[in-house]
């Protein structure tokens, strides 16, 4: 594990969680599962009450801690995608049981809210031509799931 890792707090689920998610994600593996000495807020004696696990080899634990701390938007797991084929694997194994937001954003079905990203946007978004970023951002407002041709399209100014 390293020294600082994302801490999870789920309502029960939390080993669920870990194993969707290391299912999903590349360079993932569930490393630990602890159970409780006693019972707690989220569980009994001899339940899981952590799971420390990797996720593209970043290091995160899941804590099943009961009721009462839901996730919210401002804390997200973003999500570097390379082409408009992994936006949309990543973005339909989310949105199952999940709801997409806007502008790329997805609560899956555990509460954790997402940002699903084109590995391109952001380049656009910085490009040195103010009215380029400008399309481009008024372009990805209008989305739910992002699209990575009317990202470049918007880029270029087409429709304009």
């Amino acid at each position: 594990m390293e020294k600082i890792s994302t801490f999870l707090w789920f309502d029960g689920r939390a080993e669920e969680a870990a194993e969707f998610y290391t299912g999903l994600f590349p360079d993932s593996r569930i490393i630990e599962r602890t159970p409780s000495p006693l019972d707690y807020p989220g569980g009994a004696t001899g339940g899981v009450i952590t799971v420390a696990f990797t996720l593209g080899g970043r290091s995160f634990i899941a804590m099943n801690g009961g009721p009462g701390h839901p996730f919210t938007d401002a804390v997200s797991l973003s999500i570097d995608c390379e082409d408009q084929a992994e936006v949309d694997r990543y973005w339909d194994a989310l949105s199952e049981g999940g709801a997409p937001i806007q502008c790329g954003w997805i609560r899956d079905r555990f509460g954790l809210h997402w940002q699903v990203t084109p590995r391109l946007l952001p380049r656009l978004l910085a490009d040195p031509d103010p009215a380029k970023a400008r399309r481009v951002m008024e372009a990805m407002i209008r989305m739910v799931r992002l699209d990575v041709a009317a990202l470049e399209a918007a880029a270029r100014g087409d429709g304009q």
